[in-house]
């Protein structure tokens, strides 16, 4: 067990390293950017759609006003994202400018957005009422378009990073106002990248005869159609789930690039369910609902097999405390709580259950009836309700939760009894040694360091500065700012510090968010904290940090938990580390 544990932390470094690469969370942090799109539109289009399942008949113009916010959402989701990656591509690029040197970020954003629309759209002329009209094709504005839209942020921040390092821009007299003057340094960046992405799109129409987001998905079609395959779904979820599993979060590194290719499968599943027919991809936005059924690892019936048939006094403390969280998919307090991670008694269950999970799905979508996920939900829906409405309300969804449900549980039993046997021994050498009844170990388990399997859980783990950044002394009045990957994690510590201040009478302001979207409020906040699975970014935040006085705290996945479960103790740390 020792040397399985021995070998995945030898090469973690490097799967880090893929995790911190800027191009990937440049796509992760812009993406997430743009979830309220997603999620918003969602909304108008179940309201317009779901009515009927029930027989219920909506006035006509209720339903094409869903369908026009709709459209005027989801249809630019392209378009918004292209601005989103190129502004969160732009910070990254920022740490490593020269001294004195700043790219900016609305300015590349803006640029970005003009690039994808000449990869993306076709303009042509039409007639209507005697009239001669200039034409937008919309079909690659949105989900189809991303591609074309990570290409366009990525050429946009190249080209600003080329031109300002060589300083080749316009420059105004010093008595020039600095919004104004700012404006004209930025015209041949923006000029060179905007002629770049259309130069390309002209070669591209010329040569292949189509638009250049076309092109890619011709390209990339035999990956798509093979990532769609039973061997493709099970790879793209044993990828997920390992990453996970030796402390680098999983998704972050997967799902940027099928992204694209699971946004417009489940775009094309809501049309055929919307015209009748039945939607039959399963590589869909939600199908993480089934992969990751509970939280990556699908670890939804863990905390209850921790409850009714553990007797370890640990996993069952564990399970009590993750039941309600990981029902969200927030499931750190089990992933480090048990662990889960880096533990080699959960290696083959965390990655094998996600796997058969989908290999269900795609069975029942290809040969039992059920519906190809249609519609999107929260991240944080329970899955089990999530998986329901994604699929139209379809009886047949809920055996199949059913079916899952049982399989996880047969999957993660055999090695759960044999971890628990583990530190039941462990408890009970431990009560032994201090001439404690067995009944004493629960609380002898509660109060002594965790067994030796549990000291590896701390991972992604960053080299402290030797000479830490200005920071706040005392907590009157502190602002803290906890960061994970989705802010699910994030809130649990950030209300447990609401909690503690409560409690302690201190003048604390917590606030829970997502890493990526953290750069345009970070200035406001004297503390910030990372979860576990967002600590392999810590150098660069520390950076940035540094630079605005802010304290980085990185707490290490057990601590955190911990700190999740006391509030008063949260108080505590925080005073530990600011003095």
């Amino acid at each position: 067990m020792d040397a399985i544990v021995k070998m995945l932390e030898k090469h973690q470094p490097f799967f880090e390293k893929i995790s911190r690469n800027i191009y990937l969370q440049a796509i992760k942090d812009g993406f997430l950017g743009c979830m309220p799109i997603v999620l918003t539109s969602s909304i108008f289009l179940l309201i317009a759609t779901l009515p009927g399942v029930v027989g219920i008949t909506l006035p006509q113009p209720l339903i094409d006003w869903c369908n026009k916010l709709y459209n005027f959402t989801m249809g630019v989701m392209g378009i918004m994202v292209a601005g989103t990656t190129a502004k969160n591509f732009t910070a990254s690029m920022n740490r490593r400018m020269p001294a004195g040197k700043v790219l900016n970020d609305g300015s590349t954003m803006v640029a970005a957005q003009c690039g994808m629309l000449l990869l993306a759209v076709t303009q042509f002329t039409t007639k209507f009422d005697g009239s001669e009209l200039s034409v937008f094709d919309c079909t690659s504005m949105g989900t189809r378009g991303l591609f074309s839209a990570y290409i366009a942020a990525f050429i946009t921040v190249w080209v600003y990073k080329f031109c300002v390092s060589r300083d080749l821009t316009i420059k105004l007299p010093k008595e020039v106002p600095g919004a104004i003057a700012q404006n004209f340094r930025d015209i041949i960046p923006f000029g060179g990248a905007v002629i770049i992405c259309g130069i390309i799109d002209v070669v591209v129409r010329n040569l292949m005869g189509v638009p250049f987001s076309e092109l890619l998905i011709k390209l990339l079609s035999p990956l798509f159609t093979a990532a769609e395959t039973y061997p493709g779904l099970i790879l793209i979820q044993a990828a997920t789930a390992f990453f996970w599993f030796i402390g680098v979060h999983g998704p972050s590194i997967v799902q940027p690039g099928i992204d694209p290719i699971r946004l417009a499968n489940q775009a094309e599943n809501l049309q055929v369910l919307l015209a009748g027919g039945h939607p039959a991809h399963s590589l869909t936005f939600n199908m993480s609902l089934v992969g990751e059924f509970g939280g990556t690892g699908a670890t939804f019936i863990v905390p209850l097999l921790l409850i009714l048939f553990m007797k370890s006094k640990q996993l069952k403390a564990v399970g009590k405390a993750s039941i309600v969280p990981v029902a969200f998919a927030v499931n750190e307090p089990l992933l480090f709580g048990a662990p889960m991670i880096l533990n080699p008694y959960m290696l083959i269950p965390f990655v094998a259950a996600g796997c058969v999970n989908v290999s269900v799905a795609k069975f029942f979508i290809d040969n039992v009836g059920m519906n190809g996920f249609s519609f999107v939900v929260p991240w944080a829906t329970p899955a089990p309700i999530g998986i329901f409405i994604t699929t139209n309300f379809q009886l047949i969804a809920l055996v199949f939760v059913a079916i899952i449900i049982l399989l996880d549980a047969l999957i993660y039993l055999p090695f759960l009894k044999a971890y628990d046997k583990l530190l039941c021994d462990q408890e009970a050498e431990r009560a032994a040694e201090l001439g404690l009844e067995s009944d004493g170990a629960a609380a002898i388990a509660a109060n002594t360091p965790a067994p030796a399997i549990e000291q590896t859980a701390s991972v992604a783990d960053q080299p402290e500065p030797a000479a830490p950044a200005p920071a706040k002394k005392g907590v009157d009045g502190l602002k803290v700012l906890v960061l994970c990957a989705g802010a699910g994690t994030s809130a649990m510590l950030a209300n447990a510090i609401k909690e503690g201040a409560a409690q302690t009478g201190e003048n604390i302001v917590s606030s829970a968010g997502a890493y990526g979207q953290h750069t345009a409020i970070m200035n406001q906040y004297d503390v910030i904290v990372l979860a576990p699975q967002v600590r392999s970014y810590y150098n660069d935040m520390k950076a940035d940090t540094d630079r605005l006085g802010i304290k980085l705290l990185a707490p290490r996945g057990k601590e955190y938990i911990d700190l999740t479960r006391d509030p008063a103790g949260a108080i505590k740390w925080l005073r530990e580390n600011l003095d």
